[in-house]
C-alpha cells in the first residue's frame, strides 16, 4: 500500500514538474484567462461545492471538531463568492514575471541587474480552510508555479471538488495539464512521500496547526517556508484612547476567533488598569469570551479564570484570552519577545514615541499601531489572496503573494564583452 501511494504522489509531482516548464514563460493574458476562467467555475458550480463541503461538516461535527475548526472549514455562497472575487483581484495584479529591475551599468560597461522568475513546483500541505485550494491555485498560477496541493482530511470533499474544477477551467483555457495537481490521499504517508521529492518541489508550505508544521519542518528535505502559528497580542498603553482600545480588542478577539491573526493576549499598561479593565472584561464576557487573567486582573474582575504560564503560550483559536497588566511599555515588549510567534502585534497609544519604538522593537511579521490584529491577510493588504503569512525571515515574511513566489536570475547585458 506505502509504495502504492509514493507511486501515485510521484507521478503527480512529475506531472506538475513537466507543467511548470511551459507554466513558467507563458503570456499574462493567457494566465489571466485561466484565473477568469477558475472563478466562473467556481461561481457556476456553487451548489456542488456547498454539497461536497456538507459531507465534510457533518463528517467534522461528528468527529467532534472545534467550533473554530469547523467555522474554518465552512463554506457558503458569501465565502465562494469571496474566493471567485480573490481570483479577479489576482488577475489585475501586475505580473511579476520576467520583471527586470535593479539595473546597473559597470564600470567595464557591462550592465548587470535581475529577472523575477517562477519558483517552479510549489507543495502546499493544509488543513480544514478549503480557500487555500483556490488562492494557492490562483497565486501560484499567475507568478508562473505549478503547485501540489495536499489538503486536510476533514476537507477532503470540498477540496477534490474545488481542484478538480479549477484545473479543468484552467486547462481549457491553454494552461498545461498537471499545473493545478491535488492529492486526493488522506493517508499521512502521501504528505512524507511529497516532503523528500526534491527532484520534484522547489519549496513546501505547510498551513495548518502547531502539529502538523512541526512534522513538515522535521521530515522535509525540501525546502520550507515556515507559515508560523498566530499568538498575537494587543497592548493597551497608558495613553491609548480607551474608547478606542476596547473597538480594537473586541473586534481582534471576536470578530473571527478561530484564525491565526486574532489576538490570544492582551496586555494592558498599569496607569489605565483600573479605568480600562472593568468594562473592557465584562464586554468580552457578554460576547461569550472565557477570560484567564493574570492576579493584578482578577483583582479588578474576580470572575477571571487565573492564568498560568500556558496561557502566555497558547494559540487558543478560541473565544478565550489571555489578559496581564504589565509595568510599563518595556514589560510589555518583553512578554511579546518572550512569548509571541512573530506573527501580528499591535499596541493601541496616542503616544507617538512609543508608537515609533513598538515599530521598531516588536520583532514581528506585522506590526500595528491603533489596529486591530486581524487585518493581516493577503486580501485586505491587497494581494487577492495569501499563500499563507509567513513569520521566517528568509525569502519571504507575512502575507505571502505574487512576488514572494517567485526568485530571481541574474541577466547580464554586454557587447562582445570578454575577461
Amino acid at each position: 500500500m506505502s509504495d502504492q501511494i509514493t507511486q501515485a504522489v510521484v507521478e503527480k509531482a512529475a506531472r506538475a514538474r513537466e507543467a511548470s516548464r511551459t507554466l513558467a514563460y507563458m503570456s499574462t493574458d493567457i494566465k489571466n484567462r485561466a484565473l477568469e476562467a477558475m472563478a466562473a467555475a467556481l461561481l457556476d458550480n456553487t451548489s456542488a461545492i456547498l454539497e461536497a463541503n456538507a459531507r465534510d461538516i457533518a463528517a467534522g461535527e461528528a468527529r467532534g471538531l472545534s467550533r473554530a475548526l469547523l467555522d474554518r472549514l465552512l463554506l457558503n455562497e458569501a465565502r465562494i463568492r469571496d474566493m471567485a472575487d480573490g481570483l479577479s483581484v489576482i488577475i489585475n495584479l501586475p505580473d511579476p514575471v520576467g520583471e527586470i529591475f535593479d539595473m546597473v551599468t559597470r564600470p567595464n560597461g557591462l550592465q548587470v541587474g535581475k529577472m523575477r522568475v517562477p519558483l517552479g513546483v510549489v507543495g502546499m500541505i493544509y488543513e480544514a480552510r478549503p480557500n487555500v485550494t483556490v488562492d494557492a491555485a490562483g497565486l501560484c498560477l499567475k507568478a508562473g508555479n505549478a503547485v501540489l496541493l495536499r489538503g486536510g482530511t476533514e476537507a477532503i470533499h470540498s477540496n477534490m471538488t474545488i481542484a478538480r474544477l479549477v484545473a479543468e477551467a484552467a486547462t481549457e483555457t491553454g494552461i498545461p495539464a498537471g499545473a493545478v495537481e491535488f492529492i486526493d490521499i488522506t493517508d499521512r504517508a502521501a504528505v512524507n512521500t511529497m516532503l523528500k521529492l526534491n527532484d520534484y518541489l522547489d519549496v513546501v508550505i505547510p498551513r495548518g496547526g502547531k502539529a502538523l508544521k512541526q512534522a513538515v519542518i522535521q521530515n522535509a528535505t525540501v525546502p520550507v517556508i515556515e507559515t508560523g502559528m498566530g499568538n498575537c497580542h494587543v497592548f493597551i498603553d497608558r495613553e491609548a484612547d480607551l474608547e478606542m482600545a476596547t473597538r480594537i480588542v473586541v473586534n481582534a478577539k471576536c470578530q473571527r476567533p478561530g484564525v491565526c491573526n486574532a489576538a490570544e493576549t492582551l496586555l494592558v499598561d498599569a496607569p489605565i488598569a483600573e479605568k480600562l479593565l472593568p468594562g473592557l472584561l465584562a464586554e468580552l464576557r457578554e460576547q461569550g469570551v472565557e477570560i484567564r487573567g493574570c492576579p493584578r486582573t482578577r483583582e479588578l474582575a474576580d470572575w477571571v479564570v487565573p492564568a498560568t504560564e500556558d496561557d502566555w503560550d497558547t494559540e487558543y483559536l478560541d473565544m478565550i484570552l489571555a489578559v496581564r497588566v504589565v509595568d510599563g511599555f518595556d514589560q510589555a515588549v518583553d512578554h511579546i519577545y518572550r512569548w509571541g510567534t512573530k506573527h501580528s502585534e499591535a499596541i493601541v497609544t496616542e503616544n507617538y514615541t512609543r508608537a515609533r519604538r513598538f515599530l521598531r522593537e516588536v520583532d514581528a511579521a506585522a506590526v500595528y499601531v491603533n489596529a486591530s490584529t486581524r487585518f493581516t491577510d493577503g486580501g485586505v493588504f491587497g494581494f487577492g489572496a495569501e499563500l499563507g503569512i509567513s513569520t521566517q525571515k528568509l525569502h519571504a515574511r507575512g502575507p505571502m503573494g505574487l512576488k514572494d513566489l517567485t526568485s530571481t536570475k541574474y541577466v547580464i547585458f554586454g557587447d562582445g564583452h570578454v575577461r
